[in-house]
């Protein structure tokens, strides 16, 4: 019995060892991109323009980028904010640990080469080596035509400098830790479709990360059907945002709207008559994380796109709760 105990304790102290060099690797060395070094944008006026409106209007880079009036429906940007970051996200909120979005300025980004921040945008890996937290889509944009990352780079060069104080260092659960150092790939850049080509839909969703937020997930991990929605966005007060369903399906999705009333519904988010309300908390006012305001700029040629791709994907029933409010006294 004492032999067979001691095998098992030099078993489990083996294991230990392994897990631990395991650990230690990730911990050390991934994730392992390199940043292009020989990479220079140039600013030219077609690119800043097309990356305003990617990082304005499809990627929404400046939605997270900025910080954001939770009183008032889909939290518009606090005027002064514009790109300088402060955006929290925290353990209050599911996140497991404590997160700040960065300044993208110039003020923060004299630094960075225009390599460290085309790794930055493609792979999530900051300019000191670390991994982003994957709340940034970039995933996502790993994808994006070469051409569009340096848009974006071009544009977020051409932004006045906004000075802002540095921002807590993020903190991360265990083994959150380790698991996000995982994640970073090396850039695949899709070749840019034209607009009415096939796949020029599926790109333009994809920049948009309409399915990362309209799929349920757990724990990082895609549980349900793409689109279906599901995912919970928990609020800080107890209220739960769940993503609609807008796969084909008649009833439980977006099946019964056609093109028109689709672009229709983001457009209203910006015509002339369109005022954003202010949410009353202790009533249980109907919140929501998506940045209407943003989306609601992009072209119609982009939203139809969007509208064609989504509705070519397979129906799927089951109609979501979309909200509850926060829990009132004494709940």
């Amino acid at each position: 019995m004492k032999k067979i105990l001691k095998v098992l304790g030099i078993l489990l102290l083996v294991v230990v060892i392994v897990i631990g060099c395991a650990a230690t690797y990730v911990g050390v060395a991934l994730p392992d991109i390199d940043a292009p070094a020989d990479l220079k944008v140039e600013l030219t006026p077609e690119r800043v323009e097309r990356g305003r409106y990617l990082a304005n209007s499809v990627c929404v880079c400046m939605d997270c980028h900025s910080q954001r009036d939770w009183n008032v429906f889909a939290a518009p940007i606090k005027q002064g904010t514009f790109g300088g970051g402060g955006e929290k996200f925290d353990r209050t909120m599911q996140f497991p640990g404590e997160f700040y979005s960065k300044n993208l300025t110039p003020f923060a980004l004299a630094g960075w080469t225009d390599g460290e921040l085309y790794r930055a945008i493609t792979s999530g890996v900051s300019k000191d080596g670390h991994p982003f937290f994957p709340v940034m889509p970039y995933p996502n944009y790993n994808k994006l035509a070469t051409e569009d990352v340096h848009s974006i780079i071009a544009y977020l060069r051409s932004l006045a400098p906004l000075e802002t104080q540095p921002y807590p260092a993020s903190v991360i659960d265990f083994p959150v830790n380790l698991i996000m150092r995982t994640v970073p790939e090396p850039a695949n850049p899709m070749a840019l479709p034209k607009p009415g080509d096939a796949g020029y839909g599926a790109y333009v969703a994809n920049a948009a990360s309409c399915v990362e937020c309209h799929t349920n997930q757990e724990k990082g991990k895609k549980i349900g059907e793409p689109f279906a929605g599901g995912f919970a966005f928990n609020f800080p007060n107890g209220a739960v945002l769940r993503s609609p369903n807008i796969t084909p399906h008649p009833a439980d999705g977006i099946g019964a709207w056609d093109k028109a009333a689709f672009i229709k519904r983001f457009r209203s988010c910006v015509d002339s008559s369109y005022v954003p309300q202010a949410i009353d908390w202790a009533k249980g006012d109907f919140q929501t994380v998506m940045p209407w305001q943003m989306y609601a700029t992009m072209t119609d040629e982009d939203l139809g796109a969007i509208y064609d791709y989504i509705i070519a994907q397979p129906a799927v029933a089951g109609k979501v709760e979309k909200w509850t409010p926060p829990p009132g006294p004494g709940s």
